[in-house]
């Protein structure tokens, strides 16, 4: 089975690596570009805790001058991915939420004892969920300041084009409805849109399928848990 891998690098890579230690082919074609934001006003606080639902949030703050004055601040993460960069990047405390944006919102309720400071969500430009309206209910005000950018791609490349053309592509692994998005309109774009939908598609939540259920893909699936070793496993199933 070959598979086509769409999110950003350097997850990417990350990804293909582990298709191929189970023994799958996979095909690298990022249709989303991560920028980061190096002028994002992040304010003095006193902040009570740092949100984090994005590695590629992390990666932004380690090239930002304020880094260095947040590193003691407790940060929340709502993945095992963003927890090892946020450690890797040097936070004394560090907690995930292995779940969700409503699982780190209730982490961060449970977690949180002084409510009379903001919390610091460090996010993209476009973001799922709402984490700001979640604290909201409990009285928790949240900050929120975009450190990164998401540019999308408006066409497979050339590889990914001749691969779908070619049916030499068996499936599409799809980590965010931004990218499940991205997808779809490059396969219209490309005129492959029949070959695409087509496709098998193994999603990472039921918010990044959505999209692709609407535009008529009839073979997608939703991992169990949002991280990629539950995505990774629907391909052991038939």
């Amino acid at each position: 089975m070959r598979l086509l891998v769409t999110r950003p690098e350097p997850d990417a890579d990350r990804t293909a690596r582990a298709l191929r230690d189970r023994g799958r082919q996979a095909l690298v074609a990022p249709l989303i570009h991560i920028e980061p934001i190096p002028d994002a006003p992040i304010g003095e606080g006193p902040w009570a805790a740092i949100a984090l639902t994005s590695a590629n949030a992390v990666t932004a703050l380690v090239a930002h001058p304020a880094k260095a004055r947040l590193l003691r601040v407790p940060v929340f993460t709502v993945g095992a991915r963003t927890e090892e960069a946020a450690h890797a990047a040097a936070f004394a405390h560090v907690e995930s939420a292995y779940g969700d944006v409503a699982a780190l919102a209730s982490l961060i309720v449970a977690r949180l004892a002084d409510r009379t400071k903001q919390v610091l969500y460090l996010a993209g430009e476009d973001r799922a969920g709402n984490l700001e309206a979640l604290l909201g209910e409990y009285g928790i005000a949240v900050h929120t300041v975009p450190i990164y950018r998401a540019v999308q791609a408006t066409r497979l490349s050339e590889a990914a084009r001749s691969a779908l053309a070619n049916d030499r592509i068996d499936g599409v692994l799809h980590f965010s409805r931004r990218s499940a998005e991205a997808f779809i309109a490059a396969i219209e774009a490309d005129r492959l849109r029949e070959r695409g939908l087509g496709l098998r598609h193994l999603c990472l939540s039921a918010e990044v399928a959505a999209p692709l259920i609407a535009a008529g893909a009839e073979r997608v699936e939703v991992a169990r848990r949002p991280d990629q070793q539950s995505l990774l496993e629907l391909l052991d199933q038939a």
